[in-house]
């Protein structure tokens, strides 16, 4: 996988401290999910910040720590430790309110080992008289800087913090001539229903295990744009969460993901739509699809799972029905391309990319 040359920020921690709230901070906008249940985050998310005089890439990842060790907690665990190595900076971030944890202790025990700058954020001083609050964690041998990400107290010194820590840049004074000369990359929104195979479509892309990949429905929470570069081509996959019928929404937060699921269809340039095999065309594919003609987007219609439906004899027979019945079900998208595939297993340690099976214009 190739990405931007952009200076690398990962921002750690554990659970339910203000991750995705310093995040938004940094990146001028809302990308990330801020709810106060811990977890929320799961996958890394990227984006690019201008706060600095130079812009540098941020990495959002999921909580670090907590009870139990299931199989999406260590997806999220390796997630986190991929950033950290990627990284040229690490955002610390711990709750200056709830004081030093053994999970913060046994962090910057991990954080000592990586070999990077680390800066350790000491978050929700929401008032100068909160300012002592982070002396507890001086013990962890970082330096500090004290901040609000709710209410943007002291960002600009943590900015500036971070500056001073990179890498030496060729590029010097002249970051303001390198954010007027940026051309943004082309994005390209993975939409589709729950459980069809959105992040591993991704992850065929990159040939990495970048967005978390799981069986449970629901995994990816929050749209994950993922930077990717192929040849002199740049581009922002973003992942997003499964789109269902609102009236089976279990929390808040799942209404929150698929708000923010329709709203990254809205604001990418193509969107690529995956559709199960094994279901064919559903009513609400349907309706993903209708709000990708009303946003007036290019479109790619992707079919996975069609090793699960290939028959031992007939399959081309069995594939032409499957394309028919999807240009009937979608006939309002005639303009967008049409691919079936099987995506590769990463767990069997299959190679890159997607085994087309046919594509149809």
């Amino acid at each position: 996988m190739e990405e931007s040359d952009s200076r690398q920020v990962a921002i750690v921690g554990r659970p339910n401290v203000g991750k995705s709230a310093l995040f938004n901070r940094l990146a001028g906008r809302n990308i990330a999910i801020v709810h106060d249940q811990p977890g929320i985050t799961r996958d890394r998310i990227s984006a690019v910040s201008l706060r600095g005089a130079e812009p540098f890439t941020i990495w959002d990842t999921g909580g670090i720590g907590g009870h139990g060790e299931t199989e999406l907690l260590r997806e999220v665990r390796s997630a986190a430790d991929a950033a950290m190595r990627e990284a040229d900076v690490i955002l610390f971030i711990v709750d200056a309110q709830q004081g030093l944890t053994p999970i913060d202790q046994e962090l910057a025990r991990l954080l000592r080992r990586s070999k990077r700058p680390v800066l350790l954020v000491a978050n929700k001083i929401d008032h100068p008289k909160h300012e002592d609050l982070d002396l507890e964690f001086q013990r962890l041998g970082f330096e500090s800087v004290p901040i609000s990400a709710a209410h943007g107290r002291g960002i600009d010194s943590l900015v500036q913090a971070i500056e001073e820590r990179f890498p030496r840049s060729e590029v010097g004074d002249h970051g303001s001539e390198v954010r007027d000369q940026t051309v943004l990359p082309l994005s390209l929104a993975i939409v589709g229903r729950p459980n069809v195979g959105k992040s591993s479509l991704i992850n065929a892309i990159l040939s990495d295990r970048r967005t978390i990949v799981s069986h449970l429905p629901g995994t990816t929470r929050d749209a994950v744009d993922i930077a990717y570069r192929r040849g002199a081509e740049e581009f922002v996959l973003i992942d997003t969460a499964g789109i269902r019928p609102r009236g089976k929404h279990s929390t808040s937060v799942e209404v929150f993901s698929v708000m923010r699921s329709e709203r990254t269809i809205r604001r990418a340039a193509l969107c690529v739509l995956v559709i199960d095999a094994t279901m064919g065309v559903t009513a609400q594919d349907k309706k993903i699809a209708a709000l990708m003609q009303k946003a007036h987007k290019p479109s790619i219609l992707v079919v996975n799972k069609w090793d699960l439906v290939k028959p031992e004899r007939g399959a081309k027979t069995t594939l032409a029905e499957l394309i028919n019945e999807t240009r009937e079900r979608l006939f309002f998208l005639p303009y967008a391309n049409l691919e079936i595939v099987v995506l590769p297993s990463f767990a069997a340690g299959s190679s890159a990319g997607s085994r087309q099976a046919k594509t149809q214009n």
